[in-house]
């Protein structure tokens, strides 16, 4: 009796972290998105689609490589720190110093082919260099990691969601003055140097200095290749969410890449909200399969699943229903990309449920997990391309053709959702459910009010964004509220 009541407590208290954390990222979002759309209206306005297409290439690369270079530690790192009788300050160390060499191995090979971040233009400048940038990437991603192990959200909010979205605004800013060539490619390394340095100080608060450690290659290499599934799986699961990019650069302009990746930034500030949970849920899933605690973990996906669809469905109908005029601020030729714009925030709702049930299966069984992601990523391609075909033979124009591999994206995330919390449930011998009714019920109030909004003349676009977004948003909040959360889900807005 006293350990079912001690079992109970254990996992009211691991509600209550993982609302902490989802307190912080919902700030953070909001701190988020009010310094992202500055830098997205700079670069359309100042720099212009060209520019800014050519810039993003070559960020993914850049991005892609670094989570690489993280070599899974991201989410393995919580593993590794609950598992070990070591000092905590020492397996940290040992997973910077990994994260240090695979970033200086894959900066090498980027300054080494510098035509992979830049296939459609020349190379100028430094642009070479901008390889390096990958090791403050990956350091930043594997420090915040560590500070999150310690329930640390705040240092992901202030590192992700202030310094590095207002460092790249106010470097856009500057920068355009020296050069609008390079000033996109300046601002984000200013950003990400920022971003390292704020998060390694808070990773140095937790820990302390590794008095006694000394470098070990054999203890190095063991900790890389034990994390090497998970860091296939977080290539895979990233790739995913640029794959649609990287196809569509194939076959159209750089400029519609520039102005499909405002849409993908636009559509990836409710990805933040799914993507940081995964170091608050690691640690709080990692001690109850210790504990062989199934059902909680069960209970525990389910309840940040709903959370995350909640909070992720409500942005996508505020920002989607009005997505003409939202893509139009970063200027006018943006906002035919508004169609693509509503298919990529339709995907990161639908992809909820897969990332929480991740969180889990990296764990328990991570090499399936990974068939299941390539499986997600190659059914991507080939519906993408499938669709980008169809469009061109139908004779649609570039802005249809360019919603078509977000099209794909949604329909293999929705795919990949369904196996991996059908896997997830057979494993625990839970049920995993992050649905209920009432977010259809919120879904219709909020579309109902953004209708209004919509019906307004063409020249009425500022009424859709300063008072439309607010109203869709209040709409589906009073539904969600009363219908939808239960006494757990208020837990996320108690601080008690």
């Amino acid at each position: 009796m006293a350990t079912d009541a001690q079992t109970v407590d254990d996992d009211g208290r691991d509600i209550a972290a993982l609302a902490r954390g989802g307190r912080a990222n919902v700030f953070g979002f909001l701190l988020r998105l009010a310094a992202r759309l500055p830098f997205l209206f700079i670069a359309g306005r100042w720099y212009g689609a060209d520019t800014l297409g050519r810039f993003a290439y070559a960020v993914l690369v850049v991005e892609f490589a670094a989570q690489l270079a993280t070599l899974g530690l991201k989410r393995g790192l919580a593993g590794a720190l609950a598992q070990t009788q070591r000092p905590h300050n020492h397996v940290v160390t040992d997973a910077m110093v990994v994260t240090l060499l695979a970033s200086l191995a894959a900066a090498g090979a980027l300054i080494a082919f510098p035509q992979a971040m830049f296939p459609n233009s020349g190379i100028n400048g430094l642009d070479r260099l901008l390889a390096l940038i990958v090791i403050a990437v990956a350091g930043s991603d594997v420090a915040l990691a560590a500070c999150a192990y310690r329930y640390d959200i705040g240092a992901t909010v202030r590192a992700r969601s202030i310094i590095e979205p207002w460092a790249i605004s106010i470097g856009a800013f500057v920068f355009a003055f020296y050069s609008t060539r390079d000033g996109l490619i300046l601002s984000y390394v200013l950003s990400m140097v920022a971003a390292l340095a704020a998060s390694i100080i808070p990773m140095a608060r937790h820990y302390g200095v590794p008095h006694g450690w000394r470098p070990d290659a054999g203890r190095l290499w063991r900790l890389a290749r034990r994390n090497l599934p998970l860091a296939a799986a977080d290539g895979v699961e990233w790739g995913s969410r640029r794959l649609d990019m990287a196809i569509l650069g194939l076959f159209v302009s750089p400029a519609l890449v520039g102005i499909y990746y405002v849409a993908q930034q636009v559509a990836s500030l409710p990805q933040k909200l799914k993507t940081s949970f995964d170091p608050i849920l690691g640690p709080v899933i990692t001690r109850n399969l210790a504990e062989g605690n199934l059902a909680a973990i069960a209970r525990q996906v389910s309840q940040v699943g709903f959370w995350i669809i909640a909070a992720q469905a409500g942005i996508a109908l505020a920002l989607g229903i009005p997505g003409v005029a939202v893509m139009g601020l970063v200027g006018p030729q943006f906002a035919g990309g508004a169609l693509a714009l509503g298919f990529l925030l339709l995907a990161e709702v639908v992809a909820a449920t897969a990332v929480v049930s991740e969180s889990a299966l990296v764990y328990i069984a991570r090499h399936r997990n990974l068939m299941i992601s390539l499986g997600m990523i190659a059914a991507q391609a080939l519906v993408s391309f499938a669709l980008i075909m169809a469009a061109k033979k139908m004779g649609y124009g570039d802005m249809v053709l360019a919603a078509a591999p977000a099209l794909g994206l949604c329909l293999a995330l929705g795919l990949g959702a369904i196996v991996k919390a059908r896997l997830l449930s057979r494993l625990l011998g839970a049920p995993i459910n992050a649905w209920r009714w009432p977010l259809l019920w919120a879904a219709a109030a909020a579309t109902l009010v953004g209708a209004g909004f919509m019906a307004l003349p063409p020249h009425y676009e500022w009424v859709q964004l300063v008072f439309g977004i607010f109203s869709i948003l209040g709409a589906y909040a009073v539904i969600i509220w009363r219908w939808g959360f239960g006494k757990e889900d208020r837990a996320l807005f108690r601080k008690g």
